[in-house]
């Protein structure tokens, strides 16, 4: 199974297949506003800049799972996400990351690139999963590591 045979709600409802980013490399990311990552918002957002017109995009899918930091609704997300770190990068609907109502993307992302120690749950806000051209997952970074210390990986595997 690949990352692009998943569908997912876009923060404005309409549903989204991946396949559309099929050929392309993906970095997925499950976000909040309230979170002492938010500021990574910004990073992830100027990954996004360097690397959209080559070929890479970032996806950001926010969750209230984490310390019940994304209370908002979608509208209010996108809103404070456009208008405090100027977010122009694809955002969905909020999402579960972990347990029974974990989105199936999300389901298949854990199980295909597994935490320290094997252990699949996600443990906080702003995991990024990096998506190679083929779907396949390359590698799993925790919520410490800033957008911009995957630049190296995004262009290795653009060039691949």
């Amino acid at each position: 199974m690949s990352t692009f045979d998943f569908k997912a709600e876009a923060i404005s409802g309409d549903a989204v297949d991946l396949s559309q980013y099929k050929g392309q490399v993906l970095l997925i990311v499950n976000t909040a506003s309230k979170c002492g990552f938010t500021p990574q918002y910004k990073g992830l957002e100027t990954v996004y800049e360097q690397f959209k017109d080559k070929g890479a995009v970032v996806l950001g899918f926010p969750c209230n799972q984490f310390g019940g930091q994304e209370p908002e609704g979608e509208a209010e997300i996108g809103a404070f996400c456009e208008k405090n770190f100027g977010v122009t990068f694809p955002l969905f609907a909020k999402v579960e990351v972990n347990g029974a109502g974990a989105h199936p993307l999300f389901q298949h992302l854990k199980k295909a690139a597994p935490g320290l120690l094997g252990t699949e749950a996600i443990k906080w806000n702003f995991t990024k999963f990096l998506i190679k051209k083929d779907g396949s997952v390359y590698k799993r970074y925790a919520p410490s590591t800033a957008p911009e210390e995957l630049v190296g990986d995004i262009e290795r595997l653009l060039a691949e």
